[in-house]
């Protein structure tokens, strides 16, 4: 009993077929990849902005702080301008960790590009292209 490949003995025709098949599945799912890539990234965006966005209200408290602070040590000179000093510096300090941690996110954001898609749709190009040059199919 002899084996024989069936991809042999299909027509033309049906090789076609097929190839048209593969390479709509192949379309589909790299444009579902560059769907989940993109997902993925939107929402590291949205979370960079939000955090900058919380940033930016901290930094609000701390000026309202830094205006406290300099209102009681004028008007008293007491220890308590020390204190509302204190609170100024560690709000200000939680602004700037939030700011850079926003920012952090944002650049891996960006650019808004599937990267991951575009080299796989590359790769399956280069590799479709180099069995066409040597005559076989998958």
């Amino acid at each position: 009993m002899t084996h024989t490949d069936p991809r042999i003995d299909q027509s033309t025709a049906e090789l076609v077929s097929q190839l048209s098949e593969q390479v709509t599945t192949l379309a589909r799912d790299e444009l579902a990849l560059a769907r989940i890539e993109m997902v993925e990234k939107g929402k590291k965006a949205g979370k960079g902005a939000g955090l900058l966005g919380g940033a930016g209200v901290i930094a609000l408290y701390g000026m309202g702080a830094l205006l406290f602070t300099a209102v009681a040590a004028l008007s008293l000179v007491m220890p308590m301008w020390a204190a509302a000093l204190t609170v100024t510096v560690i709000l200000l300090c939680a602004a700037g960790i939030t700011a850079i941690a926003g920012r952090r996110e944002i650049r891996e954001a960006v650019p808004p590009t599937p990267d991951a898609a575009i080299a796989s749709g590359r790769k399956d190009v280069n590799e479709f292209m180099a069995a066409a040059r040597r005559g076989t199919h998958a």
